[in-house]
C-alpha cells in the first residue's frame, strides 16, 4: 500500500493543485515522504498560486454569471464531437487546459482541440491541434497548456495567500492566430466586491478599470507582461494613461525559438486604466538569407519576392525572406513507428527563376523512429528517382522504439511545412524547420532549423579557431579537394555532422546523409541553413543525452572506429624530400643512437619511379632490403599511394590491367577515360627540378586516370596491385614488405582543373548555385576532375561524379590505412591526418580542434603533421609541437620537400632529450591508449576527448579547446604560445594528480597558471581512475615485453576503477577470441580488488608470450 501511495501521491498532488478546493487529507498512520512528491508539490502549487488571480476571477464570473470554473472541454469546443467524450482532461475557465496522468505510467494521451501554448514556464506554441497526441510526463510532470486568444492575470506566489496578495502582479497574453487576446481580472480585498479590470489586446494592450472604488492597501502593480506567440521581436514599449505617455523603466527580452516576449520592470497601478503599445520588427538575427549567391543586389533580391535592407554589419544578409516557405502538408499519416506525409508546393509562392532551381511540386516526407534515442527524417521526390548515398548504415530492420521510452517527440507543422523535434524529458525543441528557407529543386535544396543554443560543434573538414562553431553569420562550404587547411576553404574531408549542446547540458547529434557540394550557414538566431546542390535530404538524429553518448550512438549508426595495431601507436617519421634510401637508413640509425622511441618510418612519393604508384625509383633501389632490415629490429614501414594512375606508359602493368578491368572514370556515354594531371611525370623526359613544383606538373605531368572505387572490379584490381607490390612474384628481392598504407590525394585531387582539354558539361561543373567554397567563381572543378565523369555503383547503376565526388575515398580500405579524404563512416577503415599544415604557432590549437572534431566524426586515429608540413619549423615551435604531438593518437613528424629537417635528431642534444622524455611518457601509457582505442572500436567512445564530454554540467568546459583528455582520465595541457613558460589550465571539478610527482594538486573547478618550462608539458591524472602502463623501450616490439604496472588515482572517497585491453597487438578480427584479455580493476578502502559493487572480469584466457 505504501508503495502504491508513494507513486500515486505525486500524481494526485499535481492534479489536486488544480482542484478549486485543494486539500490534502488522509487517515491516521499514512505518512509518505518522497523527494519527487515534495518537489512536484512545490512546483505545481507555485503555479496554482501564480494563477490565483485568474482562478479568483473565474469564481467571480461563476458567482455573477453562472459560468463554470472547472470546465469540461466540450463546453468550449462543442462543435468538435471528439470532446464530448473527453473526461480525463479539464479546463480552468475557457483557457487553461489541464491534462493529468491518471494511470501508473509516465504518459498522458490528450486531445488538443485548438491553438494552445506549451506549459506555463515555456510558453512556446504547440503545432498540434484538433487531434489526440501523446505527451511524455514523468513522475514530476503534468500537462498544462494555455489557450491562444486569452489573457491570464498572475501574481508572484508565496507560501500563503496573505503573503502572495502583497506581491507584484503580471499578465500572460496568449495570442491567437489573429494576433488577438482578451481577458478579465476581478480583484477585491478577498471578502467584498469592489472592482474589476477588462483587458483587451488587438495589437495594443488596453487595460480598463471598470469599477475602481477599491484602493488596494499594498499599492499593487502590474510589473511584468509575458506575450506568447509574438512572431517578431518587440523593440519598444510605451505606456500611456489618459492618452499621456508615461515614463516606464522597463526591460524587454525576446525568445525567438519560443516566440515569447517578456516585458519586466513595468509599474502599472492596479485599479487604473492604461494603454500599452509596442512596436515589433524582425530582428536582424531572425533574417534568413534569400540570395546566398555572390553579389546580391536590390533588383535581384526583389525579383525573388524578398526584402532588401542593408545594415552596417556586412555579414548580415541584406536580402531576406519576408514570407513563409511555399510547401504545405494536408494530411499526416501516423504509425507506431513513425509518420509520413506528402508536401505540396504553392506555385504562387515559388521564387526560383531558373529551370534547375524550380521547386519540385510534390515531395514525400518519411519519419522513422528507429530507436528510442535515434530517428530519421527524409524528404525526397517520390515521383522521380534521385541519387541517394549508398553508404550502409547500421539500422534495425524495423523500428525498435516504443512510445513510452522514446527520448523525443516529432510533430509536423502543416502550413507552412516544418518539422519539429522536441526532447521529451525537458520539452526543449532541438530541431525546428518551419522557416521560410525550405525549397527542394533538382540542383538546389535548402532547409533551415532553429537550434536549442549557440553551442554547436562539428561539420568538416575546415580549419577554424575554436572548437565551438562561431554563430555570427558564417557560411562554410563542404566539398573535398586538395586544399591545405585555410580559413573558410574546405579541405580534404566531408563531414556533415554536428553535435549540439542544449542550455541544460543535454546533447544531441545530427547527420545529413548527402554527398553533393554543400554549404552551411551558422547564424546567431541561433539557426543553421543547409544548402546542397543535389541528392535528397536524409537526416539522422541521435539524442544522447550526454556528449559521449552522442558519439557512441552516432558511431553505432555509421560504424565504429577501426582498431589500429599496437605498433601504430608508436612515434612515426616521414619527410617529402628524402633523396635516397641511404638517407632514411641513416635517420633510423641516428634515432636509435639517441634512444628516442620510434616505431614507424615512411617513404613519400620520392621512392617511386616518376611518382608512379607501385614502382621503386633508382635512388631507392635499396628500399626493399632497408625495410626488411628495420623490421628485423622491431620497426615498421608505411608507403604512400596516390590513386591517380599514369596513362602515358608503354610498360606499366598497373594501368594496362586497369584498362583491361575497366576500372577508370570515363566520359558519360563513351568508352573514353577522363584524364587530368596529378603527380606522375611523363616518361623519357628530363625534369627541371629548379622550376616551381606546379610548373613542373604543367610541363612534365602525364595523363592521369582516376579509378572508380565504387566498382567491384576496381576494388579487386586495387587489391591485386597492392599484393603484387608487396610480394613481387616476378622478383621477390624487390618485394616491398610494408606494414600500412598512407593514401594521399584521394579527394580526388588534380593539379589541373577538370580534365586535359577541359570539361564538357557547364551545368554540372558550374551549377546554378555554387556553395561557399574557395575559388567560388571557378566552379566545382578546381583541383579535381570533371563533374560529368561517369561511375558505377557495385550493383551496376551509373552515377555522376557530381553526386559521388565526396565518396571517392570511401572505398579505400586495406589493413592500417591513413587517409587524407574522409566521409561519414571512413573511420571504420582508416585513420586520418589533418593534412598539409603550416609550421606556425596557431596550428597547435587548430590541431587539437581538428582531433576533437574527428572524435565526433567517429575517427579516433588522428593527428597533425608534427612541427608543420609547409615552411621551415623553428626550434621552440617544433619542441612544443613534439610535446603536444606525443599525445596525438597518430603521432607523426612530417614535412615538405625543400624545407629544413625537423626530426628530433636534426636539432641538438637538448631537443633530443626533451623529445625522448615526452615520448617515453607516451610509450609508458600505451596500454592505456590501446585500451581507449579498443573502447572506441567496440563502444564508440572518444579517445581524444573534449573536456566538456566529461564535465558537461560545467559550462566553462564548453569553450575549452587548448586542453584535451585521453579518455576520461588523463588531462593534457600543452603550451601553445611562443616564449610561454606557463600555461593557464582549467582543472574541472575532480581530484587531480600531477603525473610527474603523483601529488594531489589541491585545487579544482578553476583556471590555474601552471609552470611550463621548455622541457615540460603539464599532465594530470583524474581521481577515480586506474591507468595501466608499461615500462617504455625504443619500439613497441620491445616495450611490449617489459613489466607492466598500474597507477591508482583515488577519489576523495578512496575509490578508483580502470580497464585494460590486451592482445597480441597485430591480429585483425580476434577481439572475441582467446587473444582478448579485458580486466576491470576496482580499488576501494585501500585495496586493489573486486569488492562488492565492483566487478572484475576476464574475457578469454590469454597466455602472454612474455
Amino acid at each position: 500500500l505504501l508503495f502504491q501511495m508513494k507513486h500515486r501521491h505525486p500524481r494526485w498532488m499535481q492534479v489536486g493543485a488544480f482542484y478549486p478546493f485543494s486539500r490534502n487529507h488522509n487517515a491516521e498512520g499514512f505518512i509518505v515522504t518522497d523527494s519527487v512528491l515534495v518537489n512536484t508539490s512545490k512546483y505545481y502549487l507555485n503555479i496554482r498560486y501564480t494563477l490565483l488571480p485568474y482562478l479568483y476571477t473565474l469564481f467571480y464570473k461563476a458567482h455573477t454569471q453562472g459560468d463554470t470554473v472547472v470546465r469540461p472541454v466540450l463546453h468550449e469546443f462543442y462543435s468538435d464531437e471528439v470532446t464530448w467524450s473527453v473526461d480525463r482532461q479539464f479546463l480552468w475557465g475557457p483557457g487553461l487546459l489541464i491534462s493529468p496522468v491518471l494511470d501508473p505510467v509516465g504518459l498522458a494521451v490528450m486531445s488538443i482541440p485548438i491553438l494552445f501554448y506549451m506549459p506555463v514556464n515555456k510558453g512556446a506554441k504547440i503545432s498540434v491541434r484538433k487531434q489526440w497526441t501523446s505527451m511524455y510526463l514523468p513522475a514530476d510532470k503534468l500537462g498544462l497548456h494555455l489557450r491562444g486568444g486569452y489573457i491570464y492575470p498572475t501574481q508572484q506566489p508565496a507560501n500563503t495567500t496573505v503573503a502572495s496578495r502583497k506581491n507584484p502582479m503580471g499578465l500572460i497574453i496568449a495570442l491567437d492566430d489573429n494576433n488577438a487576446a482578451s481577458g478579465d481580472l476581478f480583484w477585491d480585498d478577498g471578502e467584498s466586491t469592489e472592482f474589476d479590470h477588462s483587458i483587451i489586446f488587438q495589437n495594443v494592450l488596453q487595460m480598463t478599470a471598470i469599477n475602481s472604488n477599491y484602493a488596494d492597501p499594498d499599492n499593487l502593480k502590474f510589473e511584468e507582461i509575458k506575450i506568447l506567440g509574438a512572431l517578431q521581436e518587440i523593440t519598444t514599449v510605451t505606456v500611456s494613461q489618459n492618452n499621456v505617455v508615461e515614463n516606464s523603466p522597463h526591460n524587454i527580452t525576446y525568445y525567438p525559438l519560443e516566440k515569447v516576449a517578456h516585458i519586466t520592470g513595468l509599474q502599472l497601478d492596479l485599479g487604473k486604466s492604461y494603454t500599452v503599445k509596442w512596436t515589433q520588427r524582425l530582428s536582424v538575427n531572425e533574417r534568413f538569407n534569400c540570395y546566398p549567391s555572390p553579389n546580391p543586389t536590390q533588383e535581384k533580391c526583389e525579383q525573388l519576392g524578398c526584402v532588401w535592407e542593408v545594415t552596417s554589419n556586412l555579414d548580415i544578409p541584406p536580402c531576406y525572406y519576408s514570407s513563409n516557405n511555399a510547401y504545405s502538408v494536408d494530411k499526416v499519416e501516423y504509425t507506431s513507428s513513425g509518420l509520413a506525409a506528402n508536401l505540396t508546393l504553392n506555385s504562387d509562392k515559388t521564387r526560383a527563376n531558373e529551370n534547375f532551381t524550380t521547386p519540385i511540386s510534390t515531395l514525400r516526407l518519411e519519419v522513422k523512429y528507429h530507436l528510442n534515442h535515434m530517428l530519421q527524417f527524409k524528404i525526397y521526390d517520390y515521383q522521380d528517382t534521385r541519387y541517394e548515398v549508398p553508404v550502409p548504415l547500421n539500422l534495425p530492420n524495423s523500428p525498435m522504439s516504443t512510445n513510452k521510452e522514446r527520448l523525443y517527440e516529432v510533430s509536423v507543422q502543416k502550413k507552412p511545412f516544418g518539422i519539429q523535434v522536441r526532447r521529451k524529458s525537458t520539452g526543449t525543441v532541438i530541431w525546428d524547420s518551419q522557416l521560410p528557407t525550405f525549397t527542394f529543386s533538382d540542383m538546389f535544396i535548402q532547409i533551415s532549423t532553429r537550434l536549442a543554443s549557440q553551442y554547436i560543434y562539428g561539420f568538416g573538414e575546415t580549419e577554424h579557431t575554436m572548437f565551438r562553431r562561431n554563430m555570427s553569420w558564417h557560411t562554410w562550404g563542404m566539398f573535398t579537394r586538395d586544399q591545405p587547411p585555410s580559413y573558410k576553404l574546405n579541405s580534404y574531408g566531408y563531414q556533415p555532422f554536428y553535435m549540439a549542446l542544449e542550455e541544460d547540458g543535454n546533447a544531441h547529434g545530427v547527420l545529413l546523409l548527402n554527398s553533393n557540394a554543400m554549404d552551411v550557414t551558422f547564424q546567431p538566431t541561433p539557426a543553421l541553413i543547409y544548402r546542397t546542390t543535389g541528392g535528397i535530404l536524409d537526416f539522422y538524429m541521435v539524442l544522447g543525452p550526454t556528449p559521449e553518448l552522442v558519439v557512441q550512438e552516432y558511431t553505432a549508426l555509421i560504424g565504429r572506429p577501426v582498431m589500429p595495431p599496437y605498433w601504430s601507436l608508436g612515434f612515426q617519421l616521414c619527410r617529402y624530400g628524402y633523396t635516397n634510401d641511404s638517407e632514411i637508413a641513416q635517420l633510423v640509425e641516428d634515432m636509435k643512437a639517441a634512444g628516442i622511441p620510434y616505431d614507424v618510418q615512411y617513404a613519400d612519393i620520392d621512392h617511386m619511379e616518376r611518382q608512379l604508384d607501385f614502382t621503386i625509383g633508382t635512388r631507392f633501389a635499396g628500399l626493399p632490403a632497408l625495410i626488411n632490415r628495420i623490421k628485423d629490429d622491431g620497426m615498421r614501414f608505411i608507403i604512400i599511394l596516390d590513386p591517380a594512375i599514369s596513362g602515358n606508359e608503354t610498360n606499366y602493368p598497373t594501368f594496362s590491367r586497369g584498362v583491361q578491368d575497366d576500372v577508370f572514370i570515363k566520359w558519360p556515354n563513351t568508352n573514353d577515360i577522363i584524364y587530368s594531371k596529378v603527380w606522375p611525370f611523363l616518361p623519357n623526359v628530363q625534369v627541371n627540378e629548379s622550376l616551381p613544383e606546379q610548373t613542373q606538373i604543367q610541363i612534365y605531368g602525364a595523363h592521369a586516370a582516376f579509378p572508380d572505387f565504387f566498382r567491384n572490379s576496381t576494388v579487386e584490381w586495387w587489391k591485386r596491385e597492392i599484393l603484387e607490390f608487396y610480394n613481387n612474384p616476378t622478383d621477390p628481392s624487390r618485394s616491398v614488405k610494408f606494414d600500412g598504407l598512407w593514401i594521399d590525394m584521394n579527394e580526388p585531387a588534380a593539379f589541373l582543373n577538370g580534365a586535359i582539354g577541359g570539361c564538357r558539361n557547364d551545368l554540372l561543373n558550374v551549377p546554378p548555385y555554387m556553395p561557399y567554397l574557395g575559388y567560388q567563381s571557378d566552379g566545382l572543378t578546381v583541383k579535381t576532375p570533371c563533374m560529368e565523369g561517369e561511375q558505377y555503383l557495385p550493383d551496376g547503376t551509373p552515377v555522376r561524379h557530381y553526386d559521388v565526388h565526396m565518396k571517392f575515398a570511401y572505398f579505400l580500405e586495406r589493413g592500417i590505412v591513413i587517409t587524407r579524404s574522409t566521409y561519414p563512416s571512413s573511420g571504420r577503415w582508416a585513420g586520418h591526418w589533418l593534412g598539409d599544415n603550416i609550421a606556425a604557432w596557431d596550428q597547435l590549437a587548430k590541431s587539437v580542434i581538428g582531433m576533437m572534431e574527428f572524435s565526433l566524426f567517429g575517427i579516433s586515429y588522428t593527428g597533425a603533421d608534427i612541427c608543420g608540413f609547409f615552411k621551415d619549423s623553428e626550434y621552440e615551435l617544433c619542441l612544443r609541437w613534439m610535446q603536444l604531438g606525443a599525445f596525438y593518437p597518430y603521432s607523426r613528424n612530417h614535412n615538405q620537400k625543400g624545407t629544413r629537417r625537423q626530426d628530433p635528431v636534426s636539432w641538438n642534444s637538448t631537443f633530443e632529450e626533451i623529445s625522448r622524455n615526452v615520448l617515453n611518457i607516451r610509450y609508458t601509457l600505451l596500454p592505456y591508449l590501446y585500451t581507449l582505442m579498443y573502447d572506441a572500436h567496440v563502444h564508440g567512445s572518444t579517445v581524444i576527448r573534449p573536456i566538456l564530454h566529461e564535465f558537461v554540467q560545467d559550462r566553462t568546459t564548453w569553450e575549452i579547446y587548448e586542453q584535451f583528455l585521453w579518455g576520461p582520465a588523463l588531462l593534457i595541457s600543452p603550451v601553445m604560445q611562443q616564449n610561454a613558460v606557463t600555461v593557464n589550465a582549467y582543472l574541472p571539478n575532480a581530484r587531480w594528480y600531477d603525473y610527474y610527482t603523483d601529488e594531489d594538486i589541491g585545487f579544482r573547478g578553476q583556471f590555474k597558471v601552471l609552470p611550463a618550462p621548455l622541457e615540460h608539458i603539464n599532465l594530470h591524472i583524474r581521481g577515480g581512475y586506474i591507468l595501466p602502463w608499461q615500462r617504455p623501450a625504443n619500439t613497441t616490439f620491445y616495450s611490449r615485453k617489459n613489466p607492466m604496472g598500474l597507477t591508482v588515482a583515488l577519489t576523495d572517497s578512496l575509490f578508483a576503477e580502470g580497464q585494460l585491453y590486451w592482445d597480441d597487438g597485430v591480429r585483425i578480427g580476434m577481439y572475441g577470441a582467446p587473444c582478448l584479455h579485458t580486466i576491470l580493476f576496482c580499488c576501494e578502502d585501500g585495496s586493489l580488488d573486486a569488492p562488492r559493487g565492483c566487478r572484475a572480469s576476464t574475457l578469454g584466457d590469454i597466455q602472454s608470450p612474455n
